[in-house]
This record gives C-alpha cells, sequence and structure tokens, in this order.
C-alpha cells in the first residue's frame, strides 16, 4: 500500500442502518462518509438501529453521511467524495468488477479509511458467487468456515486498550447474543487484533471454536 490507511474490521453484530440518500450533519462538514449494508432480512432491525445511532453519531461530530443498499454506483468517483467507507453489513462478494476495482484502489492508495461489520467476513464461495481473494487477504487471508447458528454469550477481551476506536471500553466485557463466525485460521499473522472472544466463555457452550479467535 502507498499510505498507511486506518481499517477496522468487527465481526461482531453491533450497529447498523437502511437505505437513506444523504445525512447532513451541517453545512460545512469536515468529511463525508459513505455506508452501505444490506435491504433486506433479517439484518434490517441491525440496520435500522444503526442509521440512528450513525446519523446522531454524525450530527454531534460535525460530518455528513451518505447512505447506499447495493453496491452497483461503486466507482473511483464515487468513492473519491469519501474520507470513510463503513461496509455496515454488506457481504464481500456479488459486487460487479467496476465496484471491486475501485474498493480495491481506494484501499490500497490510502485514499480512506473502512469500518467493517459482521457479514463483511462472510468470505467464502456462497450464492453462485467465487470468492472475492483481495477481500479474503484484506482480512487476513481467512475463509469462513461456520457460526454458531443459535447464538451464544461469551466475554470479548480488548487486546490494545489504546486504540481509539476502544476509548471509554471496558478491557473485558460480554455480548450476549452473537454467532461468532469462525475462520479456517486465525488472521493474527496478517492483521492487528484489537479484541479477540474467549470461546470458554460461550453460553450455552458450542462445539464450534476456532481457538485464536479475533473480532475486532
Amino acid at each position: 500500500m502507498k499510505k498507511t490507511v486506518p481499517i477496522i474490521i468487527f465481526s461482531l453484530s453491533i450497529l447498523l442502518f437502511t437505505n437513506v440518500v444523504l445525512f447532513a450533519a451541517n453545512k460545512n462538514p469536515r468529511f463525508k462518509v459513505l455506508a452501505i449494508a444490506e435491504n433486506g432480512g433479517h439484518h434490517m432491525l441491525y440496520s435500522a438501529a444503526a442509521k440512528i445511532w450513525l446519523n446522531k453519531l454524525a450530527a454531534d461530530s460535525n460530518f455528513a453521511i451518505d447512505y447506499i443498499d447495493k453496491p452497483d454506483t461503486i466507482s473511483d468517483e464515487l468513492l473519491a467524495q469519501y474520507k470513510l467507507f463503513i461496509q455496515l453489513d454488506y457481504p464481500p462478494y456479488g459486487w460487479p468488477y467496476r465496484a471491486v476495482k475501485a474498493f480495491e484502489n481506494y484501499i490500497e492508495q490510502g485514499k480512506g479509511g473502512w469500518i467493517g461489520f459482521h457479514h463483511t467476513t462472510l468470505l467464502g464461495e456462497f450464492d453462485g458467487f467465487p470468492m472475492w481473494q483481495w477481500f479474503s487477504d484484506f482480512m487476513g487471508g481467512i475463509k469462513f468456515t461456520d457460526y454458531i447458528p443459535g447464538f451464544a454469550a461469551a466475554t470479548v477481551n480488548v487486546e490494545d486498550k489504546n486504540h481509539p476506536c476502544m476509548k471509554g471500553v471496558p478491557a473485558a466485557f460480554t455480548v450476549l447474543k452473537d454467532e461468532w463466525y469462525t475462520y479456517n485460521k486465525s488472521p493474527r499473522p496478517e492483521v492487528h487484533v484489537i479484541a479477540s472472544v474467549e470461546e470458554s466463555s460461550y453460553v450455552p457452550d458450542s462445539k464450534i471454536k476456532m481457538g485464536d479467535h479475533p473480532v475486532v
């Protein structure tokens, strides 16, 4: 990469939104954010709650945020308008070629930051689409293997307490309900781990584990 660019992936299901076009914090926002999330299925409630939170954050922190619900409009020209791309709950497959190349250029050329949530790490062959290998490498070379369909509570341990996104977060906290995606290997050798889940704390316990299990 030509520049250092902030990249954060949350594989926890935490925040999200819907398909609104534009929310401006005020007439002179400090920067613009583009967010994408699915526009159907059971993640809609997650998306709606995230949108409320993000819009409030935009107003409080003086930035503007645009929302899209599919990657068809993503291009070099579109992304050039934004300092941050949030992949709220949209999987890394089924993107048109132009969107794929534009996103890769955006990251590799250090044009802006990126934050991803949940379905962002659904890496593999899904819905008839091949795996986006560049995106797998971007996530530390991982491939999705399994998840806990019945959900489980678990303790998350913060490993980098000084990272800005962990400001005000306790050293350990409990997520009461999550699917806890697992992968073919830990991405730790290829990424900076901010937090990991303690699999021994699963309630109820599950055999679906991967050992070293980073989640942020």
